[in-house]
């Protein structure tokens, strides 16, 4: 077995054996406490820390590296023009509402505190985001910063983005089928369309973590797409029955937006670079020749 896909095995073995307490807890919980979350949005993090230091004796080759500014930004800002676009043609077309009042009060809820809307979307496009980070942040050690370069290294870019799309959608599955993370909309339904949506946005992630070889531009883009899609757009949105089969993660519009996008990067991806250089490592130092 190579050392490669031999990580990878190591790598996802730890993965689901941590993550399982956290399943475990958060089903006989009943609902998605914080601190359960993040301890299970930390399992693939942890898991790829252990495999790199049991394999490496180092961190090389996470994507520790910040990359161009270009990606960091593009990165943050492809969550809320999907939504935007999304979330917008349902407004404009009846097919839910519009309720500033709601996101409004789901703030309050939160944080125990009454503000105009303007300065709750400034918190949580700040302070929200950033919290976003640190939760995401556990996942995209695991996903992004050691699964798709080890897998990068083994195949090519298209089968990368669409092994490490089914094992991202695959960790989903119990909190979908068991727990409080899914919609109004049928369960057989928020099922099939989020493994649509993750397998999509998962051409992105792949595409965005090798182009760049940072691994900050996926936990900037999780982040911005819990935010807007979670925190945001979703209360500013009035269900009116069959509002979300359309929206929310579960729902066909996002799945429809990030398919776009994953064509776009799947289009783009000779210009990714070599699959040592977009893991972010350096290039080994070439001997330099005698003078003559």
């Amino acid at each position: 077995m190579s050392t490669a896909r031999a990580k990878v095995v190591t790598y996802l073995i730890l993965t689901f054996a941590l993550s399982s307490i956290f399943y475990w807890q958060i089903i006989g919980a009943g609902r998605m406490q914080m601190a359960l979350v993040f301890g299970l949005m930390w399992s693939p993090g942890v898991a790829a820390l252990i495999t790199r230091l049991a394999f490496q004796r180092n961190l090389r080759g996470t994507g520790w590296g910040w990359g161009g500014t270009r990606w960091q930004v593009l990165s943050y800002l492809l969550p809320p023009v999907m939504a935007l676009v999304v979330y917008g043609a349902v407004w404009m077309t009846g097919t839910g509402g519009l309720s500033e009042e709601r996101l409004a009060s789901s703030f309050a809820e939160d944080v125990g505190r009454e503000l105009p809307l303007p300065a709750i979307l400034g918190v949580l496009a700040t302070l929200g985001f950033l919290q976003g980070a640190v939760f995401g942040l556990g996942e995209e050690i695991g996903w992004r910063g050691l699964l798709v370069p080890e897998l990068a290294r083994m195949t090519s870019f298209t089968s990368t983005a669409l092994i490490s799309g089914v094992i991202w959608s695959a960790y989903h599955y119990p909190l979908i089928l068991f727990s409080e993370y899914t919609s109004g909309a049928p369960r057989w339904y928020a099922l099939l369309v989020f493994t649509w949506m993750a397998m999509a946005a998962s051409f992105v992630f792949a595409w965005l973590r090798l182009r760049s070889g940072s691994l900050w531009t996926a936990v900037i883009l999780h982040a911005s797409h819990n935010l807007f899609i979670q925190e945001i757009f979703d209360p500013l949105t009035v269900d009116r029955g069959i509002t979300e089969y359309v929206t929310t993660e579960f729902g066909a519009g996002l799945a429809i937006a990030y398919s776009v996008g994953a064509w776009i990067c799947w289009r783009k991806r000779g210009e990714l670079p070599q699959a040592g250089e977009a893991a972010g490592q350096a290039a080994a130092p070439q001997p330099v020749p005698a003078v003559p």
